[in-house]
């Protein structure tokens, strides 16, 4: 049986990651997207660890026979059909044992050329968290600034066509990191574990030492950013200011709060407001779910921006000195300039 450790696994091309522990274990987090094919169900795996406990190996093996005999002929056809289309199949259970070991020496024994990820998916774990608590000592961020709705999201997805170095830590996290943050999102927020997946792969598989990153609280939504890598953010660096007009924030905002998301989302803006009565008082709030009421949304959230966010936020606006200020009206030109301070970047000419 050949095995692989985690570092190696990761460098592999055209790999193809398969998770063969249960559905439960593999949406709380997982390596590289990877494909779950469980040997158990959540309910079985349970079943065989409480079997495991009180009556002993022999027995949990013996029952494990009876929940996995009718999957094998199918495991086999979806590990053959990855086969087909990848390089390299890596396959991975909790830690590296009888699972995950089970599975490739079945399928090695048929003929499929797989690995064992050497101490599974808590080798990796841990991997993960050593590289999160250490990289920021060689890598450095280009941290992106603004007000409210000026296009911080944006400006990233843009780099992110150019194959430009970045981390869209909102996107990630599936929340604005707002009141309404969870609005602009259809997808369930991650687990902490996955959120801090995701950053670790997008640093490891990063092509340059400077990264692009929107400036961000430490708790984003229902995860928190790890501390190293707020560190890094906050610390003195490499700090882009976005500017832009007021009617521009609010067409963006207008677009991903509002426009084309059906009535039922009035509703959740309106409960959303209402959580604001406390802070700005009723006369306010009864205000802004008026204008909402009448649709009169560009109205509504250029007040909510005047009145509210701008000076929320203009403090943590003004706390930082900046390299370089980019208006992102002309978005062809605020690209341009930000790859350009990215070359410059790395080229140490700033």
């Amino acid at each position: 049986m050949k095995t692989i450790s985690v570092e190696n696994a990761l460098k592999l091309e055209n790999v193809i990651f398969i998770d063969v522990r249960t559905e439960a274990e593999h949406k709380e987090d997982n390596i590289l997207e990877a494909f779950n094919m469980p040997l158990f169900k959540d309910n079985e795996h349970n079943e065989v660890g409480t079997i495991y406990k009180t009556l002993g190996k022999h027995e949990a093996i013996q029952k494990g026979f009876d929940y996995v005999s009718y999957k094998l002929k199918d495991m086999y056809v979806q590990a053959t059909a990855l086969a087909s289309e990848y390089d390299n199949i890596v396959i991975y259970c909790a830690r590296g044992g009888m699972r995950s070991g089970s599975v490739v020496n079945l399928l090695s024994s048929l003929g499929v050329n797989v690995y064992q990820l050497e101490g599974g998916y808590k080798s990796y774990r841990h991997y993960v968290l050593d590289y999160l608590g250490n990289i920021m000592d060689t890598k450095n961020f280009i941290v992106v600034h603004g007000l409210t709705g000026a296009g911080k999201t944006d400006l990233l997805k843009l780099l992110e066509d150019e194959n430009i170095d970045n981390i869209d830590l909102e996107g990630i996290a599936k929340n604005s990191g707002s009141t309404f943050g969870f609005i602009a999102f259809d997808e369930k927020p991650p687990s902490q574990k996955n959120f801090e997946t995701k950053i670790f792969e997008k640093l490891f598989y990063s092509k340059s030492d400077y990264i692009f990153i929107e400036s961000e609280s430490k708790r984003v939504g229902h995860v928190l950013i790890p501390s190293e890598i707020y560190d890094a953010i906050v610390r003195d660096g490499y700090h882009i200011l976005l500017e832009c007009s007021l009617e521009n924030r609010v067409k963006r905002l207008c677009r991903d709060y509002i426009d084309g998301k059906g009535p039922e989302n009035i509703e959740v803006l309106n409960q959303c407001i209402s959580k604001f009565r406390k802070r700005l008082g009723n006369n306010k709030v009864d205000g802004y779910i008026g204008l909402l009421e009448e649709g009169k949304y560009d109205e509504l959230v250029e007040k909510y921006l005047v009145e509210y966010y701008d000076p929320l936020y203009m403090h943590s606006v003004d706390k930082y000195k900046y390299n370089q200020t980019i208006n992102f009206d002309n978005q062809e030109k605020a690209l341009k300039e930000s790859i350009d301070f990215h070359k410059a970047a790395v080229e140490g000419a700033i």
